[in-house]
């Protein structure tokens, strides 16, 4: 089986690496990026989006946003033009879910079988190859091409038909950037309060407020270590299309309108590409502190 690559950027990358180290066989392409050094380790090089898609059997996107994925996949010179009837296209990027849901349709008239895939776990679970997966699809599709998803992630879950996968992903985004917020609030108000921010770590991250946000995010913090794992505008990206599934379905989500708001100031003060635990720093302007070791 032939594996194409589209989309090799902060996650895709390293996704891709993982896929030579597991033995497939690879052709990659990215029209932004430079990607000799994935094919340095053996990985063939696609012309185009349509190249990539006539030399697979199945097609791997991980790409920034929905429009992206809609340009990659049912674009000029996209996949859609090159791939064969009976192959499979999983999408692992994070992206509305109606759009998901038309891009399936349109494969599906090809021919071609889809599942939105996306993922949680960040740049460094990229790596190590221990992302969670949440797909969405025909679940005889799913099994087919979970032994290569395996490779990715160390927990792939079938959520749903096509657009569930997303739909859990917006979720999951939800309950991260809460956590995160709810983290910084916390470790202001106890810095502030003259509490050293270490202990108050070692003290509760084992308790019913431990999580592995926290675990993650609050050493980053105290190092003022905002290197992007997850950048703050990919986050606004996906809070967006939460807001957007959620207004169309009917569903209030306050908090997160709130915690969008929060994320929206950071960028403005040109924190866009900082990692998404800077949530930190929007409650440290405010308080006039900083949080650190």
């Amino acid at each position: 089986m032939t594996i194409g690559f589209i989309g090799l950027g902060i996650m895709g990358r390293p996704m891709a690496k993982n896929l030579i180290k597991a033995g497939y066989s690879l052709v990659v392409y990215d029209k932004f990026v430079n990607f000799d050094d994935i094919t340095a380790l053996g990985a063939g090089a696609a012309s185009s989006n349509r190249d990539l898609a006539a030399k697979s059997d199945l097609v791997i996107t991980m790409l920034p946003n929905s429009p992206h994925v809609k340009d990659a996949v049912l674009g000029p010179g996209g996949v859609i033009e090159g791939i064969k009837s009976g192959a499979t296209v999983v999408d692992m990027s994070s992206i509305a879910p109606a759009v998901s849901r038309e891009v399936a349709a349109a494969l599906k008239a090809r021919g071609v079988n889809f599942l939105d895939a996306p993922v949680s776990g960040g740049e460094p679970k990229a790596i190590d190859g221990t992302l969670a997966i949440m797909a969405g699809g025909d679940e005889k599709v799913f099994n087919e091409v979970k032994p290569v998803l395996e490779k990715l992630g160390s927990s792939v879950v079938l959520v749903g038909d096509v657009g569930a996968g997303n739909i859990t992903k917006l979720a999951n985004q939800i309950v991260v950037a809460l956590n995160i917020a709810a983290v910084s609030e916390a470790f202001v108000l106890a810095h502030k309060a003259g509490v050293d921010p270490v202990k108050v770590f070692d003290a509760i991250k084992g308790g019913l407020a431990g999580s592995t946000v926290m675990n993650a995010k609050v050493p980053m913090i105290l190092d003022g270590n905002f290197k992007p794992g997850f950048r703050i505008e990919l986050h606004i990206k996906d809070l967006q299309n939460a807001l957007d599934t959620a207004h169309d379905l009917g569903v209030p989500v306050p908090l997160t309108a709130g915690v969008m708001e929060t994320l929206q100031a950071l960028k403005t003060d040109g924190m866009a590409a900082n990692d998404h635990s800077a949530i930190v720093r929007y409650y440290e302007k405010l308080a006039k502190t900083e949080v650190r070791k």
